[in-house]
């Protein structure tokens, strides 16, 4: 089927307290995993691109692979921007066939956040593509940090649910990514939520909320936060640990191989593994 926007399948599993899994294509392979996955588990999904996917691939390219895909599928698939911290690469991927946008100006002072991200929301509304914005910060992990010490840095920087709720009404945005204790690139389960923050957002801004850095999160700490009113839960990272360890793997094995498809067909079944296993964690499977 044709690519589908977010905000209504987002609606849904707000509804529905589960989460849709948005999971970051790096390659066409991943691409793949992602949607037989979701097929396989009858799940709505979200496939999204990165500004890095997007200067690896080419815009166009990574559109023409997910449209491809995506009209062979029997369930929903909207294309996504994941980061987009520039108005015009937010502009140049509704132009390419994005059908849902994120304006990522957590980096900014608040009113610099807001006067952008209303900017990006003014735009795409016109087109009714709806917009993903982020407050407060989500942080990266440093490879040096310990556990604890990685949390205590994150802290400082989770969103204020007063500053998300004025956020949202001076914005009008349709999804809100609020920092409430995940990290980027974690690559163990080390994440602790603020639910009580997650429940405070979420009755003050009435708008699906996504979690960012999830591969970082366990699934008991995942459950907690969707049923504190996430809707989206992003995962990059246990995808790419899993395609690029199982192609590690293959080549040690056999190192005579030169045909990088041999190498390929594992890391695939293993992404796809990693995928279904994030959906039943969420609880979309059946929700397409």
């Amino acid at each position: 089927m044709a690519l589908v926007g977010t905000k209504e399948m987002l609606k849904k599993a707000q509804k529905g307290k589960y989460a849709v899994g948005a999971f970051n294509a790096n390659n066409m392979e991943i691409i793949q995993a992602i949607v037989e996955a979701s097929e396989e588990e009858k799940s709505p999904v979200i496939i999204q691109a990165s500004q890095g996917a997007i200067k690896y691939a080419g815009l166009d390219m990574i559109v023409a692979m997910v449209k491809t895909i995506a009209e062979k599928a029997s369930i929903p698939v909207a294309l996504h921007l994941d980061h987009g911290t520039d108005y015009f690469q937010n502009i140049l991927c509704l132009r390419a066939g994005f059908t849902s946008l994120m304006y990522d100006g957590s980096a900014l002072p608040f009113d610099e956040n807001v006067a952008m991200t209303k900017k990006v929301v003014e735009m795409a509304h016109v087109c009714d593509i709806p917009v993903e914005a982020e407050i407060g910060q989500v942080g990266k992990m440093d490879s040096s940090d310990e556990p604890g010490v990685a949390r205590e840095k994150i802290k400082e920087f989770m969103a204020k649910p007063e500053d998300a709720d004025r956020f949202v009404q001076l914005t009008q945005v349709d999804i809100l990514a609020p920092a409430v204790g995940t990290i980027h690139g974690c690559r163990e389960p080390i994440a602790k939520l603020d639910i009580p923050r997650i429940e405070k957002i979420r009755d003050l801004t009435g708008v699906p909320l996504v979690l960012h850095g999830a591969s970082g999160a366990s699934d008991e700490e995942l459950v907690k936060g969707i049923a504190a009113g996430i809707c989206k839960v992003n995962i990059d990272t246990r995808i790419r640990m899993a395609f690029t360890n199982t192609i590690r793997s293959y080549l040690n094995e056999h190192p005579e191989e030169i045909d990088p498809r041999k190498a390929i067909k594992p890391a695939f079944v293993a992404a796809k593994e990693i995928i279904k296993g994030r959906i039943k964690v969420l609880g979309s499977t059946g929700q397409a």
